[in-house]
This record gives structure tokens, C-alpha cells and sequence, in this order.
């Protein structure tokens, strides 16, 4: 009975261990996930498939095809037939650069008729400066890119639109995606000495931030947060963040893998003024610069004289507005400043001179009659000598780290700032890679190394997430739907993938050829599923309703960018310039926009690319935020389309896609012959890409006729009219208003707003 008890006792004893290790910590400090979770695909090593060996071996263009073609016979499924060269060519001009295709690109590619036509398109859309504008708006999207703070005040990031013209310029260059990613995540410690490398921070720069916070603790770990959880869904498509406060309730993620990656941040803290140009130039200016100083020195000194009690009374008011802690971290003498201390300093510094900018405007403020006119006096004075004085340098937004010590990083019990536990080194997540992070400090910078190490780990081709996440991405923008439905999301809660050869095939090949954006795109493109036409088919929607087999391309909707960008294009309007600050198209009168929105911009730059328009955090522009545009206070992996009311009225009275119909007709006029059916024929080529049917030209041009009469009832009753911007001799002005409201529909089309 003893025996046979002990027995008992130990078999007890083994099945409460095992369902402790599920999921938690052994004695041995080694942890224990779920079988699923240690059978899960995604984090296992990526294995290249072999290409499936199909029936219809004539349909197989690239090795896409043959993966889609096993399925839909396994399926007693065929491919749709393909799409016809016009359609093609819009799918394809508006895949790789958000616009779409001129006449004379459409007439080009119709009279091609060789083997190759389509590859020449696709090779000729990829060299266009265009393309790093339509993908950059994608990446822009994953590193909820902004230009302002977010919160109450929502103030203005001056110099966040570099980060966006280094990820235009990095597509367009086809830089390895490996470096584009080691750039992001370490540009300063890797290329100290390259700008690019330097803005590319700006990634882990994007979070939202309440300047005006006083709590600097919290606000220090709530940014580490918004950072490691944003790294996680976008390399890694793994939602980590919901091991913050506990161990993943699906995934295999640690509460303290969590704060191991959180840790190779730790030391982290803004640079918002990072010298974009080289040593030789920096030189160059500190003379220039010297010179101007020692011409002004009397001025200077007297200005700072009369500023010097105003100055230290702004910043003895926001010194108090501080905790003790922060108020301590400042008033400690540089040398005997731990390493937390210091990131106070930083972050304490921007509010610290609130009201202290260069040309006096703050001081101005506070000055009375005869001191407020010497003052105003002497900076007239100082102005005589601008012409001497250099232009500031060009300085880029980032991250850097505090020096080359990293405070003590902590798990925090339940997530809370102020409840630190065990102490936590960087680290990986344990099911990948449980070794510990090996942290090689440079020798040529003031930072930690540690995010190198971080950057070398993410982009080794043995990582099994990195290569397929991207790949997965590529997919999804091209078809509308990734392998894998939620880009950002891989872990057992996902949306289940729908061939994981071809996901795992594709991303071997990424890594294979050099981790190359542009061969990807012509390996996917290039394939026979994606020159498939949009065709519905009765037989196949039965068996697969969902376009899991991919037996036709799913129409798209055009995002609200895309949608102002192919307005303007259509109408003659759009304005190429590329680079440089951001834009403020006009919005909405009495629309109240926090943090500021600029009123008189330059009416050519207004027409800029929608991805030049200015982006405030808290006030999208009104156009982008009715077509789905995401809030960009965190990572968006897949935009979700809607339909609703907002976006017609937005097509229909918005004086913007009004003034670009008067642009459209007048464009239609001028460069047709002075008969209407012409000016109609020549709106469907400009707005459709293609020649209208008989029966739409007839619809159309009785359209016209009684529109034209509308038209001249509203001109007799001095009613206001929608007229083209310029109107040749000769032409009748209601026919042409009656135009302008035709072009006015084609924009509100759903083949306008469609690519198919």
C-alpha cells in the first residue's frame, strides 16, 4: 500500500509540474512554453520549399505561380483568365507609384505587342522617382510617422518630414531592406558619420510624447514601451506588447522577454539635433560663424543684458513646475550625474527653455514702453548684420543613446513604472534565441552598443521572422491581403496563412537576392496570378468566397492619397517637386486644427503629392482621415477600407475636387479638338486609361446637352457656376460648366476610385 502510495504521489507530483511549465517559469529558471507554441511555424527557421510541380506548367510565369496553381488544382480550381493591358497597366502604375498612367504610357504599352511588354512596364515604374513616394506612404504607415507631438497641445516636430525623405530616397536607391532596418534601429552607432544613418532614428522617434508631463519616470517608460512594442509588430509581427504586464496569454513571448528587448533601449533618449552635413562643413560654418560674433559682440552683449533677468525668471518658472527628482537630476553637477539622471536632464531641457528661442520673442512679451523700444532697437541693429551671419545648419530628428552606460533596466511587476523587480539584461525572444545578447560597445561614439546588437539580430537571415514579415508585406500590398491576413501579427491568434510555402519561399528569396525591394516586386508581378483579371466566377466564389487560393486579383479601393494624388494628376494640377517640409492643402473653413495648420501656403505647393502633406498627429487631413487614413499614434500593418457617407460627400463638396474639376475640363478643352464629343472622349482617357464605349459617349454627350441648359438657367438667375479655369474663344461657356460637372463625376466614379 506504501509502494502504490508513493507512486500515486509521484505521478501527481509530475503531472502538476508539467502543467506549471506550460507557460511559466521552472525551478531552473529555464522556461517552459505550450506544445502549440513551440510547434508554431513562424518562429521556427525558415526552410526554402521546393517549387511545387503543377499540371498546367504553361500558365506558370515566376515560381509564385506554380505555389498558387497546386492549390487551386488540389481545388479543382482554375486561375481567372488575364487581365486585359489597360487594366493591367493601372494596377500595376498605381501599385508602384500611386498615379496613374499618362495616354501617352497607356498608348505605348497597347502598341507593345512583344513578349516583354509588361516586364519594360514593370522595370519602368520601378526606376521612377515615383515609387519611393507610393511605398515610402506604406512604411510611413508601420512607423506611425508624424510631425507633431500628439496629446493636449500637439505641438509641431520640426524636422520630422527628413525621416520621411529618407525613406523615399532608401526605396527609390533599393537599399538592402537588412541596412534600411539596421538604420532605423541604429543609424548613429553603426554610421556615426553618415546622415542618412542619423535620420533613419527617427523610426524609434515617432511616439507620441506629452511635452508638458512633469512626471518624468513615467513618461521615459511609457515612450520605452511605445518603442519596443512598435520594433515587435513591425519586425517581428509579434504582438509583445501583451507581455507588459504578464507572460503572453497566446504567443510564446515572456513578460521578461518583453523587458529584455525593451532593454536594448534603455539608454535611449531624443536628439533633436543631429548636423546633417560633414566635418569640412561644420568647420566651415563655426568660422562664419565666429566672425559674425565677434562683429556683433557689443550688440549681443547688451541684448543679454536685458534679457539675462527675464530668461532666468521663464526658467526658474518652469524649473518649479518639476518633481524633486528632476529638479535634483538638473541642479547636479555634470560630472556626478548617474545615467538616469542624465536622461532627465535631456528630457527636462525642451520645456526648460520653453519661451527662449533665438529671436527674442518670449522676452518681447514681457518688455514695457522705453525698454521694450531699446530692446526692439538693438535687435534692428543686430538684423543690419544678417547678411554676414551663415545659415543654420541643416539638423535631422532621432534618437541617440545617453552615453555609454545604460541605467539599470527593470521588469516592472504588472507594467507600472514605479514597480521595478529583478533587474533585466537585453535579451531575445526566449523561443528564438534564449542566449543572452552580446553587446559590443563602439569605439568611434558616445552610446551603448546596444542596439546594434539588437539591429545585427534582427537582420540575420537565421532570424525566422524578419525576411518572412516583409515578404508577407510585399504580398499584402500587391493583392490587398497578405499570406498571412495580419501583417502585424503572426502569433496564434492570427489570421490563419493561406499558403505557407509560397510565404516561406518568398522569403528565402528576398534574403537570396540581396534582400532587394525591387526583385520582389518583379518576382510577384511578373507572375501570371498577378495579371490575372478581377472577373467574379460563380463556381469558384462557392467553393472559395473568400479568394483564399487566389484564383483572381480582389479589386481595391485607392487610398484617400492616392485618390487626391489621381485627381490632381488627371486635371494638370499636380505639383512633382519632391522633398523638402511639408505642405498645407486648405481644409475646411471653421475646421479648428490644434498645435496649428498653415493658412497661406503656396498654391503650387498645395498641389504637392499627398505624401508631402503635412501630418499632425490629432488633426488628419480631412480628406485622408474619411478614405481610412490610420491614426498614427501606432504601427499600422493593414489599413482598414470603409464605405461610408463621409467619403461621397467628400468627392462631392469638397472645393478642392471641385477647383481640380475646373482644372480637368479646362485641360480636356485645351488639348482636344473644339467639338464635345472629343473634349468627353479625351476625359475617359485621362480619367479611366482607356477609350469610352459608344453607348457611354452617347449617355454622355446627352448628358452634356441637358446640363448645358441647367447651366444656363443658374447664368441668367446670376446663380454661381462652376466654370473652367481657362475657356478658348469660341466655346460656349455653359457647355463647358456643364463639362466641369461632368469631369466632376467621372472623380466620383467607382472606376476612378477602384483599381481592378
Amino acid at each position: 500500500m506504501r509502494t502504490r502510495h508513493l507512486k500515486f504521489l509521484a505521478l501527481s507530483v509530475v503531472i502538476i509540474s508539467s502543467i506549471w511549465f506550460c507557460g511559466a517559469w521552472a525551478n531552473d529558471d529555464k522556461p517552459r512554453f505550450t506544445s502549440a507554441q513551440l510547434k508554431h511555424w513562424a518562429y521556427k527557421p525558415v526552410v526554402k520549399p521546393a517549387v511545387p510541380i503543377v499540371k498546367d506548367r504553361a500558365w506558370v510565369r515566376t515560381d509564385v505561380d506554380a505555389f498558387i496553381l497546386r492549390d487551386l488544382e488540389k481545388n479543382q480550381l482554375t486561375p481567372s483568365k488575364p487581365a486585359d493591358k489597360v487594366t493591367l497597366l493601372r494596377r500595376a502604375t498605381f501599385d508602384l507609384t500611386g498615379l496613374p498612367p499618362t495616354p501617352e504610357e497607356t498608348a505605348n504599352f497597347l502598341a507593345d505587342h512583344t513578349p516583354k511588354a509588361f516586364e519594360r512596364v514593370v522595370d519602368r515604374l520601378l526606376s521612377s522617382l515615383h515609387y519611393g513616394e507610393k511605398w515610402a506612404r506604406h512604411w510611413l504607415d508601420l512607423a506611425r510617422y508624424a510631425e507633431s507631438e500628439g496629446f493636449k497641445a500637439d505641438e509641431t516636430r520640426p524636422n520630422a518630414w527628413r525621416y520621411r525623405d529618407y525613406v523615399i530616397k532608401s526605396f527609390n536607391e533599393d537599399k538592402p531592406y537588412d541596412r534600411f532596418v539596421q538604420e532605423q534601429i541604429a543609424g548613429d552607432e553603426l554610421w556615426p558619420e553618415n546622415p542618412d544613418a542619423l535620420v533613419a532614428t527617427a523610426f524609434n522617434r515617432h511616439y507620441p510624447d506629452e511635452s508638458n508631463a512633469r512626471n518624468l519616470m513615467q513618461r521615459r517608460q511609457e515612450i520605452l514601451n511605445d518603442i519596443t512594442d512598435t520594433a515587435g509588430s513591425v519586425f517581428l509581427a509579434t504582438t509583445i506588447g501583451c507581455a507588459r504586464c504578464h507572460d503572453h496569454k497566446y504567443d510564446p513571448v515572456l513578460q521578461r522577454d518583453y523587458y529584455k528587448l525593451q532593454a536594448f533601449f534603455a539608454a535611449t533618449r531624443a536628439k533633436d539635433d543631429f548636423v546633417l552635413v560633414s566635418a569640412a562643413e561644420q568647420e566651415q560654418y563655426k568660422q562664419k560663424l565666429a566672425f559674425w560674433q565677434e562683429q556683433t559682440k557689443e550688440l549681443r552683449e547688451q541684448i543679454q543684458q536685458m534679457e539675462a533677468p527675464i530668461l532666468k525668471s521663464i526658467y526658474q518658472d518652469n524649473f518649479e513646475k518639476y518633481p524633486d527628482d528632476v529638479r535634483l537630476a538638473i541642479t547636479t553637477p555634470p560630472e556626478k550625474r548617474d545615467t538616469m539622471q542624465w536622461l532627465m536632464y535631456h528630457k527636462s531641457n525642451w520645456l526648460l527653455s520653453s519661451g527662449m528661442d533665438e529671436d527674442g520673442n518670449g522676452v518681447r512679451s514681457r518688455l514695457k514702453g522705453e525698454e521694450k523700444k531699446k530692446y526692439e532697437d538693438l535687435r534692428t541693429k543686430l538684423a543690419a548684420f544678417d547678411s554676414i551671419k551663415p545659415k543654420p545648419l541643416p539638423i535631422g530628428s532621432g534618437i541617440t543613446d545617453v552615453g555609454r552606460e545604460a541605467p539599470v533596466h527593470h521588469l516592472m511587476a504588472g507594467g507600472a513604472y514605479d514597480a521595478p523587480r529583478e533587474e533585466i539584461q537585453p535579451g531575445f525572444l526566449t523561443i528564438i534565441n534564449k542566449e543572452p545578447a552580446t553587446i559590443v560597445q563602439p569605439s568611434d561614439c558616445q552610446t551603448t552598443g546596444r542596439r546594434t546588437a539588437l539591429a545585427k539580430w534582427l537582420t540575420d537571415p537565421r532570424n525566422p521572422l524578419v525576411a518572412r514579415v516583409m515578404a508577407n508585406r510585399l504580398w499584402h500590398y500587391h493583392f490587398g491581403r497578405g499570406i498571412v491576413g495580419t501583417p502585424n501579427d503572426f502569433g496564434m491568434m492570427r489570421e490563419p496563412e493561406t499558403n505557407r510555402e509560397l510565404l516561406d519561399y518568398l522569403a528565402v528569396s528576398f534574403i537570396e537576392k540581396g534582400w532587394s525591394m525591387k526583385a520582389m516586386h518583379r518576382l510577384i508581378m511578373l507572375s501570371s496570378t498577378y495579371q490575372q483579371s478581377s472577373d467574379y466566377n460563380a463556381t469558384a466564389a462557392a467553393k472559395d468566397p473568400d479568394n483564399q487560393l487566389w484564383w483572381r486579383v480582389q479589386r481595391q479601393r485607392l487610398t484617400g492619397e492616392e485618390i487626391r494624388d489621381a485627381i490632381l494628376s488627371v486635371s494638370g494640377e499636380l505639383n512633382t517637386k519632391m522633398g523638402g517640409p511639408s505642405v498645407f492643402p486648405e481644409i475646411p473653413e471653421g475646421m479648428e486644427v490644434r498645435g496649428g495648420w498653415k493658412k497661406h501656403e503656396d498654391p503650387q505647393a498645395k498641389n504637392r503629392r499627398s505624401i508631402y502633406v503635412f501630418v499632425r498627429r490629432n488633426s488628419r487631413y480631412p480628406m485622408f482621415q474619411a478614405f481610412d487614413m490610420p491614426d498614427t499614434h501606432e504601427s499600422c500593418g493593414r489599413r482598414i477600407n470603409t464605405t461610408t457617407a463621409p467619403q461621397a460627400l467628400e468627392l462631392l463638396n469638397d472645393k478642392v475636387v471641385l477647383r481640380a474639376a475646373e482644372a480637368f475640363a479646362s485641360r480636356v478643352i485645351t488639348a482636344s479638338k473644339p467639338n464635345p464629343s472629343d473634349w468627353l472622349a479625351m476625359a475617359y482617357r485621362l480619367a479611366y486609361s482607356r477609350q469610352a464605349s459608344a453607348n457611354e459617349l452617347t449617355i454622355a454627350a446627352d448628358f452634356l446637352q441637358k446640363q448645358s441648359h441647367i447651366v444656363k438657367s443658374r447664368l441668367a438667375e446670376k446663380q454661381p457656376v462652376a466654370v473652367p479655369a481657362t475657356l478658348p474663344a469660341g466655346v460656349d461657356p455653359a457647355l463647358a460648366a456643364a463639362l466641369v460637372d461632368f469631369c466632376h463625376v467621372l472623380f466620383n466614379s467607382n472606376e476612378f476610385v477602384y483599381a481592378n
